[in-house]
């Protein structure tokens, strides 16, 4: 396996604190070595805490957050005679206690159990009030004092957490804070309520140094194997290379990225590509869908439609043969009789579009299970471009300089750029529940659903899925992958339409934003929309950090942007 240095360590080792003074590339090493034991050692709860501990170093909160919530709950396992992990995480901690690693030869289980459970919620706190978690670092704080009243550890994270609410609160309330008035606010009087805390974080969103799936997307290979998927979908329409303008940092330098453009004149109106996807999901609890494809099944059987249901569970319907025998193949053995019909169905209308990005994962997880493939293997995913943050080096240590003191370095040290809406409960607890309501043990199975490949999965869904909206309360109702559509690249003024069924369609709009003609000429690069063209370019921008983890910068929202400025 080979590594990527995130980070000139060289260049800023002598700068840092005696405990960052072990250069990225070191703790890159550090962290394949804990992985490699625990793939060796799955119910040892003291790794997943070192391994934690590494992920911090890197400047990953959220993966350490999520190493702490995994030993939290071998510490559990070990406590509970019923638990499903009793015997082998006790066997694990027991064996560290003989060998004297990290305890004292002597100990007792008992003292070894609260030494490493007390250091799960400090690692879990910390980390996750650095993700931005505030309420849910808030609640672990006071479970681990329930239990240690005086760490001075958790203490002074819950008092760090307090500060920073009562800053964000203030500043939400609309009043500019200068710098003298940080201090006496975060220092007032007055308690915060626990709901008033932010929850909502972020992570960062970039191809991990450790992931090795990640393919050339832009090698001779890559591109004739997605020529020939295309040619079965859209045959006018080939995939090459193109740059595009960064979203992100300062640096407005094109980068390279692929395209969909047409092989000879389109003309307006022309259907161009047609796609139907396995990887498609829907939040109804109780309306009939398609389990494969989302088409909406009729209430009364038409001679046209043979409605197919699955001949080994109850409720799970197709709207075809053809649809049950693609779900038999690629992923409905896994779930098949399985309790997960509730699972992301019929939540909060503002809760809909993270519950179908947690759908897709499901999905994604009985895929990778039925067809025996890793998940970010998977042809629907494997050549999705996330979003990701490029040059993370450069955008974090280009402000460091000779003159930089060691304060200044020890304050840049963790600020990387975090496009990826994070929370405890998205990305940490509930795809552990998927697994658990699949059968799927999450330690012996860490090489294949490590937390690391959810964030990386759900990078690529946020930027690529489409939604379906429903007409009955106007929330979206269906999301799917499209593998082929996904690649042609966001612009506000498109050039083409699409509309989704039981298959994605494009056409060739007959007219551009703002009158202009339709058409696309021979060579010309595809160019569709992931949202409503119709809102103000400031709605549309913030659609597009959300999703694209930027701003658009396509040549209408710069122009529109400018006129608004300009406009005051």
């Amino acid at each position: 396996m080979s590594y990527v240095h995130l980070l000139d360590p060289d260049s800023i080792k002598k700068a840092l604190p005696p405990r960052m003074r072990q250069s990225p590339h070191d703790w890159i090493v550090i962290r394949h070595n804990l992985t490699e034991q625990l793939y060796r050692h799955p119910y040892d709860l003291s790794l997943y805490i070192d391994r934690a501990k590494a992920y911090a170093q890197l400047g990953y909160p959220d993966l350490a957050a999520s190493d702490a919530y995994r030993a939290l709950l071998l510490t559990d396992e070990i406590r509970d005679e019923t638990g499903e992990y009793h015997e082998e995480a006790s066997l694990a901690l027991e064996g560290r206690c003989h060998e004297g690693a990290g305890f004292d030869e002597n100990e007792k289980l008992s003292k070894a159990l609260d030494k490493e459970t007390l250091r799960c919620y400090q690692v879990l706190a910390s980390n996750l009030t650095d993700c931005g978690c505030l309420k849910t670092a808030w609640d672990f704080c006071n479970r681990g004092l329930a239990v240690y009243a005086d760490d001075t550890r958790l203490l002074r994270e819950r008092d760090k957490i307090r500060r920073q609410g009562k800053l964000l609160l203030h500043k939400q309330s609309g009043d500019i804070l200068v710098p003298r008035d940080i201090d006496h606010v975060a220092d007032s009087t007055g308690d915060i309520h626990p709901n008033d805390l932010p929850d909502q974080g972020s992570a960062r969103r970039e191809v991990y140094p450790w992931n090795t799936y990640e393919p050339e997307r832009f090698s001779q290979e890559s591109l004739d194997s997605l020529n020939s998927e295309m040619a079965k979908v859209a045959p006018k329409l080939e995939v090459k290379a193109t740059f595009l303008p960064s979203l992100q940092g300062t640096s407005r330098l094109p980068r390279k990225q692929l395209g969909v453009f047409a092989k000879e004149p389109l003309l307006p109106g022309e259907t161009i590509l047609r796609e139907t996807s396995i990887l498609a999901v829907n939040n109804r609890l109780h309306d009939s869908l398609c389990d494969a494809c989302s088409t909406r099944l009729p209430s009364t059987q038409p001679e046209t439609l043979q409605i197919v249901p699955c001949p080994d569970c109850e409720d799970t319907y197709f709207c075809n043969t053809e649809c049950l025998q693609r779900a038999m193949e690629t992923y409905h053995p896994a779930v098949c009789g399985l309790d997960m019909e509730a699972v992301g169905k019929e939540v909060k209308k503002k809760e809909t579009p993270e519950a179908l990005y947690l759908l897709l994962l499901a999905r994604v997880f009985a895929m990778a299970e039925t067809m025996a493939v890793h998940p970010l293997e998977l042809k629907e995913v494997k050549y999705i471009w996330g979003d990701f943050t490029e040059n993370v080096d450069e955008l974090v240590w280009k402000k460091i300089n000779s003159t930089s003191t060691l304060e200044e370095v020890s304050t840049l040290y963790p600020t990387f750029p975090t496009t990826l809406p994070f929370t405890f409960h998205q990305n940490i607890s509930l795809p552990l529940h998927l697994l658990q309501k699949m059968s799927l043990n999450p330690y012996l199975n860490l090489s294949t659903y490590d937390t690391w490949i959810y964030n990386t999965l759900f990078s690529k869904f946020r930027g690529t899925a489409s939604a379906r909206i429903s007409q009955s309360d106007y929330t979206p109702e269906v999301s799917a992958v499209h593998p082929m559509w996904c690649l042609a690249n966001h612009d506000c003024n498109p050039n083409v339409q699409w509309e989704w069924g039981g298959e994605i369609r494009f056409w060739v709009r007959e007219r551009r934003v703002g009158g202009g003609e339709g058409g696309v000429g021979k060579g010309e690069e595809i160019k569709g929309h992931y949202c409503d063209i119709d809102l103000r370019v400031s709605e549309r921008r913030e659609w597009a950090v959300g999703s694209l983890g930027g701003l658009c910068m396509c040549e209408r929202c710069m122009r529109e942007a400018e006129a608004e400025t300009a406009g005051g």
